[in-house]
């Protein structure tokens, strides 16, 4: 594999760079909105789950003893 100069890897770098579309301010809001409410259903129904299984297993332990 053939070495980069360290002044054709920088011209390299800011034609990459050139090439980014930033999302608008709207975008980043309405991303992290979202992302919030996901998280939030997520950790409702993870909390429910942990939940059930928690009265499942205390119902089989009491079932032994």
């Amino acid at each position: 594999m053939a070495k980069t100069s360290p002044g054709e890897f920088i011209r390299q770098v800011r034609a990459e760079t050139a090439k980014v579309v930033w999302p608008t301010r709207k975008e980043t809001v309405t991303t992290t909105i979202m992302v919030g409410i996901m998280t939030l259903l997520l950790g409702l129904f993870f909390f429910g789950l942990d939940q059930a299984f928690a009265a499942i297993v205390k119902f089989l332990l009491s079932l032994l003893g």
